[in-house]
């Protein structure tokens, strides 16, 4: 999708300390986010523009209603272990039927008189291609900002500096798998575009970036980049390299995480964030580790022990 841009030497994923967050970092895994669950409703929402006639547009909700169907069906299919002529005769009638069924109720409801719409059927048609095509982009997404010193990413993702900040490296091979968001302009798909997109390239690839790459203008701050893979936790395809404390992070979670990360086989850099003095900046500096082991853990009864 932008393979001609330049990645940044690092990506940063900013977030607030938890138990998952640690179980993450030794696990070294990402989670792929469905981007329904994502705090922007305007985000992978994309709106059809109906630049074909309505003939045409029944004829792409068709088949991407029956392309869907004999997705689930044939899978369906598979768990159970059905085959055979027969059963893919029967997916196939089931097909038909489903899409069918779905263009007549469709029409039905476009003769609703109430409609404030100057065209029902294509207003009804562009909802449901919408819809369909939200179902098709079942992938997940690891959202990156490139810098580790923005003050409104530690604010917003970072827990208000009392959390972290993950810094990690691309392999070669993981490349093509990242993508750069682009902010502003518009939400409008090509229904034109999505009638080819299964074997017009160029039209693919801009609908993928309508969907999936697309925000408003006043996210730009993030700039962020995107990684598309399978939904939920899977292995990190990218290679940790720094944690970075906010400001405010506890003590105690950064000797955690020190102690959790240090027989990783790949060693791990710790930063920690501190202001710039007389400016609205923030600035990286080295952890300490050795001053930061002799601290802890430590014995609260010892103290004590020595008037017994």
């Amino acid at each position: 999708m932008t393979e001609t841009i330049k990645l940044p030497k690092r990506l940063y994923k900013y977030r607030a300390f938890s138990p998952r967050l640690l179980d993450m970092l030794v696990r070294d895994e990402l989670y792929f986010s469905d981007p329904a669950d994502f705090n922007d409703p305007l985000d992978c929402r994309p709106s059809l523009e109906a630049d074909v006639t309505n003939d045409q547009l029944e004829q792409i909700l068709t088949r991407m209603r029956q392309q869907r169907a004999t997705a689930e069906m044939e899978a369906a299919a598979k768990s159970l272990r059905y085959r055979g002529i027969r059963t893919l005769e029967h997916i196939n009638r089931q097909v038909q039927k489903t899409a069918s069924q779905l263009l007549d109720e469709i029409r039905y409801l476009a003769t609703d008189p109430s409609a404030l719409v100057e065209d029902p059927l294509s207003s009804l048609l562009q909802h449901y291609i919408e819809k369909e095509l939200l179902l098709r982009y079942d992938r997940g997404i690891v959202s990156f900002g490139s810098r580790s010193t923005c003050p409104l990413m530690w604010s917003h993702y970072g827990d208000q500096h009392n959390g972290i900040c993950a810094a990690y490296s691309i392999p070669t091979n993981k490349r093509a798998d990242l993508h750069k968001v682009q902010y502003g302009g518009s939400r409008m798909v090509r229904a034109s575009d999505v009638a080819t997109m299964d074997h017009d390239a160029k039209a693919r690839r801009r609908v993928d970036e309508a969907v999936l790459l697309r925000k408003a203008a006043s996210w730009r701050y993030e700039r962020e980049w995107r990684l598309v893979g399978e939904r939920g936790v899977r292995d990190s395809p990218l290679e940790l390299e720094e944690v970075i404390f906010g400001i405010r992070c506890n003590v105690a979670v950064k000797f955690a995480i020190v102690q959790a990360l240090s027989e990783r086989e790949r060693p791990i850099k710790f930063y920690e964030m501190h202001e710039v003095k007389d400016k609205f900046t923030l600035k990286k500096t080295r952890v300490d580790v050795d001053e930061l082991n002799a601290h802890f853990p430590r014995r609260a009864l010892s103290v004590y022990e020595h008037f017994d």
